[in-house]
């Protein structure tokens, strides 16, 4: 922002709402489909990745995840015998809330420039890591080494005010992504490779009972905020310091 002093809140606000910008707009820019693209492969591996991790983190198994180059995609996942519906719905809700979830993760690591670096290497690195041991499709090794490989040249070579840009953007990235989907969201069923199947919500329903329609509205309620607590935080410590 014109005017606005390196670092402050100002030049924050003004940079995060770019980086919306850009989110938003760009798609209807000339080529704006072409060059979106590869972010819309990243949004998918969010999701998915946060349905794996929550297989993990219930103490079930992450087999393997699938992206599409339409975007679409899935994470095999397979729970115990002793595993009862509750596992099954945290599994079906890992997926909606994360993008969320390193949305505003990222977001809070854009508040001071310690983190910067360390963030950037850290995404790069599970992008390169979970295609070798769970992805298992060629848009995945085609798309998610090669923004791992570009996240880490930015980490190392580019200067500071690229590393925060970058993490700006891609926390705005993915944090619209997931209100970008309320249609999904709001779905009982979706088409995911051409086959129509239970939505995440649609399965927390089959497991937990209230309609789906609930589920979603309380995962938009979590990630609102999620997300509004880290830009809050973010947006009240320069990010210059």
């Amino acid at each position: 922002m014109r005017g606005a002093r390196p670092g402050s809140q100002e030049e924050q606000v003004g940079r995060l709402i770019l980086a919306a910008v850009l989110v938003l707009f760009l798609p209807a820019l000339p080529f704006g489909n072409l060059l979106i693209w590869p972010f819309v492969i990243l949004t998918t591996w969010f999701h998915e990745m946060g349905h794996g991790l929550a297989a993990l983190l219930t103490g079930n198994a992450f087999d393997e995840l699938v992206i599409y180059a339409n975007g679409s995609g899935y994470a095999s996942s397979r729970t115990a015998l002793d595993s009862g519906g509750l596992d099954r719905a945290v599994i079906a809700m890992g997926g909606p809330l994360g993008p969320s979830v390193m949305g505003a993760l990222l977001i809070l690591a854009s508040s001071a420039r310690k983190y910067w670096q360390p963030a950037l290497y850290a995404l790069a690195g599970a992008l390169v890591l979970s295609t070798v041991i769970w992805v298992r499709s060629g848009v995945g090794w085609l798309v998610l080494p090669a923004l791992g490989a570009g996240l880490g040249l930015i980490a190392w070579r580019a200067g500071r005010g690229v590393q925060l840009f970058t993490l700006q953007f891609l926390g705005v990235l993915a944090a619209l992504s997931m209100f970008q989907d309320m249609d999904y969201l709001f779905s009982e069923t979706a088409m995911v490779g051409g086959q129509p199947m239970l939505s995440d919500t649609g399965a927390i329903e089959a497991e937990l009972l209230l309609p789906h329609w609930v589920w979603a509205a309380v995962i938009m309620g979590v990630s609102g905020l999620m997300v509004g607590a880290s830009l809050k935080y973010a947006l009240n410590h320069e990010g210059h310091r």
